[in-house]
Protein backbone atom coordinates (compact mmCIF):
# COMPACT_ATOMS: atom_id res chain seq x y z
CA UNK A 1 0.00 0.00 0.00
CA UNK A 2 2.71 2.62 0.57
CA UNK A 3 4.85 1.54 -2.24
CA UNK A 4 1.53 2.26 -4.63
CA UNK A 5 0.54 5.74 -2.38
CA UNK A 6 4.15 6.83 -3.20
CA UNK A 7 3.73 5.80 -7.33
CA UNK A 8 0.60 8.06 -7.08
CA UNK A 9 1.83 10.97 -5.47
CA UNK A 10 5.19 10.94 -7.91
CA UNK A 11 2.31 11.20 -11.21
CA UNK A 12 1.60 14.97 -10.16
CA UNK A 13 3.93 17.57 -10.75
CA UNK A 14 4.43 20.42 -7.47
CA UNK A 15 2.89 22.50 -10.10
CA UNK A 16 -0.59 19.99 -10.01
CA UNK A 17 0.05 19.72 -6.32
CA UNK A 18 0.36 23.44 -5.44
CA UNK A 19 -3.21 23.91 -8.15
CA UNK A 20 -5.07 20.98 -6.46
CA UNK A 21 -4.87 22.45 -3.15
CA UNK A 22 -5.87 25.98 -4.15
CA UNK A 23 -8.98 24.11 -5.62
CA UNK A 24 -8.88 22.20 -2.43
CA UNK A 25 -9.01 25.86 -0.92
CA UNK A 26 -12.09 27.15 -2.73
CA UNK A 27 -13.69 24.22 -2.34
CA UNK A 28 -13.64 24.46 1.70
CA UNK A 29 -14.17 28.38 1.42
CA UNK A 30 -17.15 26.99 -0.37
CA UNK A 31 -18.05 25.14 2.59
CA UNK A 32 -17.14 27.67 5.32
CA UNK A 33 -19.90 29.74 3.69
CA UNK A 34 -22.51 26.96 3.94
CA UNK A 35 -21.93 26.40 7.81
CA UNK A 36 -22.13 30.17 8.22
CA UNK A 37 -25.62 30.13 7.77
CA UNK A 38 -25.49 27.62 10.34
CA UNK A 39 -23.90 30.40 12.68
CA UNK A 40 -23.97 29.44 16.26
CA UNK A 41 -27.37 26.77 15.99
CA UNK A 42 -24.35 23.78 16.39
CA UNK A 43 -22.82 25.06 19.12
CA UNK A 44 -26.14 26.46 20.77
CA UNK A 45 -27.48 22.79 20.54
CA UNK A 46 -24.70 21.23 21.76
CA UNK A 47 -25.27 23.90 24.88
CA UNK A 48 -28.67 22.80 25.26
CA UNK A 49 -28.38 19.21 25.41
CA UNK A 50 -25.19 19.52 28.02
CA UNK A 51 -27.15 21.60 29.52
CA UNK A 52 -30.38 19.17 29.86
CA UNK A 53 -28.09 16.41 30.65
CA UNK A 54 -26.74 18.20 33.71
CA UNK A 55 -30.24 18.94 34.79
CA UNK A 56 -31.63 15.58 34.69
CA UNK A 57 -28.43 14.72 36.82
CA UNK A 58 -29.07 17.23 39.22
CA UNK A 59 -32.93 15.95 39.11
CA UNK A 60 -31.29 12.59 39.71
CA UNK A 61 -29.90 13.31 42.60
CA UNK A 62 -32.44 15.52 44.27
CA UNK A 63 -34.58 12.62 43.71
CA UNK A 64 -32.15 10.54 45.64
CA UNK A 65 -31.97 12.68 48.40
CA UNK A 66 -35.39 13.44 48.85
CA UNK A 67 -35.77 9.01 48.92
CA UNK A 68 -33.16 9.15 51.37
CA UNK A 69 -35.11 11.47 53.61
CA UNK A 70 -38.07 9.60 53.15
CA UNK A 71 -36.09 6.44 54.72
CA UNK A 72 -34.87 8.25 57.41
CA UNK A 73 -38.35 10.01 58.27
CA UNK A 74 -40.23 6.19 57.89
CA UNK A 75 -37.19 4.96 60.45
CA UNK A 76 -37.64 7.50 62.72
CA UNK A 77 -41.33 7.23 63.08
CA UNK A 78 -40.67 3.42 63.53
CA UNK A 79 -38.35 4.47 66.76
CA UNK A 80 -41.07 6.57 67.86
CA UNK A 81 -43.50 3.65 67.39
CA UNK A 82 -41.32 1.20 69.50
CA UNK A 83 -40.76 4.03 72.61
CA UNK A 84 -44.39 4.43 72.74
CA UNK A 85 -44.97 0.46 73.12
CA UNK A 86 -42.24 0.44 75.40
CA UNK A 87 -43.46 3.67 77.55
CA UNK A 88 -46.62 1.53 77.77
CA UNK A 89 -45.06 -1.49 78.76
CA UNK A 90 -43.80 0.54 81.91
CA UNK A 91 -46.64 2.33 82.61
CA UNK A 92 -48.22 -1.54 83.10
CA UNK A 93 -44.64 -2.25 85.01
CA UNK A 94 -45.73 0.58 87.33
CA UNK A 95 -48.35 -0.70 88.91
CA UNK A 96 -46.76 -3.68 89.92
CA UNK A 97 -43.92 -2.55 91.59
CA UNK A 98 -42.70 -3.67 95.08
CA UNK A 99 -40.92 -0.72 96.36
CA UNK A 100 -39.71 2.73 95.22
CA UNK A 101 -35.92 1.67 93.83
CA UNK A 102 -37.86 -0.17 91.24
CA UNK A 103 -41.02 2.45 90.83
CA UNK A 104 -37.97 5.26 89.96
CA UNK A 105 -36.23 2.67 87.86
CA UNK A 106 -38.94 2.40 85.78
CA UNK A 107 -40.03 6.19 85.97
CA UNK A 108 -35.98 6.63 84.44
CA UNK A 109 -36.79 4.29 81.32
CA UNK A 110 -39.69 6.18 80.50
CA UNK A 111 -38.13 9.36 80.21
CA UNK A 112 -35.85 7.89 78.29
CA UNK A 113 -38.29 6.96 75.75
CA UNK A 114 -39.92 9.78 76.31
CA UNK A 115 -36.64 11.62 75.35
CA UNK A 116 -35.97 9.41 72.61
CA UNK A 117 -39.60 10.60 71.03
CA UNK A 118 -38.55 14.25 71.37
CA UNK A 119 -35.50 13.97 69.44
CA UNK A 120 -37.49 11.88 66.91
CA UNK A 121 -40.08 14.56 66.30
CA UNK A 122 -37.22 17.17 66.63
CA UNK A 123 -35.53 15.13 63.51
CA UNK A 124 -39.16 14.55 61.25
CA UNK A 125 -39.94 18.32 61.28
CA UNK A 126 -36.17 18.73 59.79
CA UNK A 127 -36.40 16.12 57.33
CA UNK A 128 -39.82 17.66 56.52
CA UNK A 129 -38.10 20.88 56.04
CA UNK A 130 -35.47 19.67 53.79
CA UNK A 131 -37.78 17.62 51.59
CA UNK A 132 -39.78 20.43 50.80
CA UNK A 133 -36.58 22.58 50.17
CA UNK A 134 -35.88 20.32 47.88
CA UNK A 135 -38.92 19.53 46.13
CA UNK A 136 -39.03 23.19 45.22
CA UNK A 137 -35.14 22.78 44.29
CA UNK A 138 -37.10 20.03 41.95
CA UNK A 139 -39.86 22.10 40.55
CA UNK A 140 -37.50 24.62 39.40
CA UNK A 141 -35.08 22.13 37.65
CA UNK A 142 -38.41 20.44 35.84
CA UNK A 143 -39.65 24.01 34.35
CA UNK A 144 -36.00 24.62 33.55
CA UNK A 145 -35.73 21.37 31.80
CA UNK A 146 -38.93 22.08 29.86
CA UNK A 147 -37.85 25.51 28.67
CA UNK A 148 -34.55 23.92 27.80
CA UNK A 149 -36.12 21.07 25.69
CA UNK A 150 -38.44 23.55 23.88
CA UNK A 151 -35.55 25.68 23.19
CA UNK A 152 -33.52 22.62 21.70
CA UNK A 153 -36.53 21.71 19.82
CA UNK A 154 -36.45 24.65 17.97
CA UNK A 155 -32.87 24.84 17.12
CA UNK A 156 -32.76 21.49 16.13
CA UNK A 157 -35.55 21.94 14.14
CA UNK A 158 -34.01 25.31 12.43
CA UNK A 159 -30.67 23.59 12.18
CA UNK A 160 -32.13 20.15 10.04
CA UNK A 161 -33.81 22.99 8.10
CA UNK A 162 -30.80 24.58 6.92
CA UNK A 163 -28.93 20.99 6.62
CA UNK A 164 -32.38 19.71 4.45
CA UNK A 165 -31.51 23.02 2.22
CA UNK A 166 -27.65 22.89 1.82
CA UNK A 167 -27.13 18.91 1.93
CA UNK A 168 -27.02 18.46 -1.63
CA UNK A 169 -24.62 20.50 -2.31
CA UNK A 170 -21.83 20.34 0.55
CA UNK A 171 -22.16 16.13 -0.50
CA UNK A 172 -21.00 17.72 -4.12
CA UNK A 173 -18.88 19.88 -2.55
CA UNK A 174 -17.19 17.00 -0.40
CA UNK A 175 -17.07 14.78 -3.68
CA UNK A 176 -14.57 17.42 -4.87
CA UNK A 177 -12.49 18.05 -2.09
CA UNK A 178 -11.91 14.16 -2.11
CA UNK A 179 -10.45 14.62 -6.15
CA UNK A 180 -8.32 17.24 -5.00
CA UNK A 181 -6.92 15.80 -2.05
CA UNK A 182 -6.04 12.77 -4.07
CA UNK A 183 -3.72 14.92 -5.54
CA UNK A 184 -2.23 16.44 -2.73
CA UNK A 185 0.60 14.39 -0.74
CA UNK A 186 -0.26 13.69 2.87
CA UNK A 187 2.78 16.13 3.68
CA UNK A 188 1.08 18.97 1.73
CA UNK A 189 -2.45 18.32 2.98
CA UNK A 190 -1.54 18.33 6.97
CA UNK A 191 0.42 21.86 6.35
CA UNK A 192 -2.68 23.08 4.61
CA UNK A 193 -5.20 21.95 7.43
CA UNK A 194 -2.39 23.11 9.96
CA UNK A 195 -2.81 26.94 8.43
CA UNK A 196 -6.30 26.76 8.05
CA UNK A 197 -6.46 26.31 11.45
CA UNK A 198 -4.47 29.22 12.60
CA UNK A 199 -5.66 31.48 10.34
CA UNK A 200 -9.52 33.49 11.26
CA UNK A 201 -11.24 32.97 7.79
CA UNK A 202 -9.55 29.55 6.96
CA UNK A 203 -7.73 30.71 4.13
CA UNK A 204 -4.35 28.74 4.16
CA UNK A 205 -4.17 28.85 -0.17
CA UNK A 206 -3.66 32.93 -1.44
CA UNK A 207 -3.22 34.62 -4.69
CA UNK A 208 -0.71 37.39 -5.19
CA UNK A 209 -3.05 40.46 -6.27
CA UNK A 210 -1.19 43.94 -7.44
CA UNK A 211 2.56 42.66 -6.00
CA UNK A 212 1.08 41.50 -2.55
CA UNK A 213 -0.25 38.34 -0.63
CA UNK A 214 -4.00 38.74 -0.69
CA UNK A 215 -3.99 37.37 2.97
CA UNK A 216 -2.11 39.77 4.90
CA UNK A 217 -1.81 42.53 2.04
CA UNK A 218 2.15 42.50 2.57
CA UNK A 219 4.02 43.21 -0.52
CA UNK A 220 5.57 40.52 -2.37
CA UNK A 221 9.34 40.50 -3.97
CA UNK A 222 9.36 40.30 -7.51
CA UNK A 223 12.31 37.17 -7.82
CA UNK A 224 9.61 35.37 -5.04
CA UNK A 225 6.63 36.28 -7.27
CA UNK A 226 8.42 34.56 -10.30
CA UNK A 227 9.08 31.57 -8.19
CA UNK A 228 5.59 31.19 -7.15
CA UNK A 229 4.42 31.69 -11.32
CA UNK A 230 6.91 28.63 -11.78
CA UNK A 231 5.41 26.23 -9.56
CA UNK A 232 7.79 24.42 -8.92
CA UNK A 233 8.23 24.73 -5.20
CA UNK A 234 5.65 25.23 -2.42
CA UNK A 235 6.36 28.88 -1.65
CA UNK A 236 4.07 30.62 1.56
CA UNK A 237 4.31 34.09 2.70
CA UNK A 238 7.04 35.23 5.27
CA UNK A 239 4.51 37.38 6.93
CA UNK A 240 1.50 35.56 7.63
CA UNK A 241 2.36 31.89 6.52
CA UNK A 242 0.16 31.34 3.73
CA UNK A 243 0.45 29.68 1.00
CA UNK A 244 0.83 31.79 -2.19
CA UNK A 245 -0.59 31.03 -5.76
CA UNK A 246 -0.13 33.29 -8.83
CA UNK A 247 -3.17 35.49 -9.48
CA UNK A 248 -3.77 33.64 -13.21
CA UNK A 249 -4.56 30.95 -11.29
CA UNK A 250 -7.31 32.33 -9.74
CA UNK A 251 -8.30 33.54 -13.07
CA UNK A 252 -8.16 29.94 -14.40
Amino acid sequence: MATQKKTSEADYSMYEKIKALYDLQKIDSQIDEINKVKGELPLEVQDLEDEIAGLNTRMGNINAEIEELNTLTRQRKREIDQAQMQIAKYNEQQNNVRNNREFDAIAKEIEYQELEITLAEKRLKEYAAAIKAKKALLEDAEASLAEHNIDLTAKKSELEGIEAETSAQTEALEAQAVVAKAKIDERLLAAYNRIRSKVHNGLAVVTVQRNACSGCFNRIPPQRQADIRAGKKLIVCEYCGRILVPDTECEQ
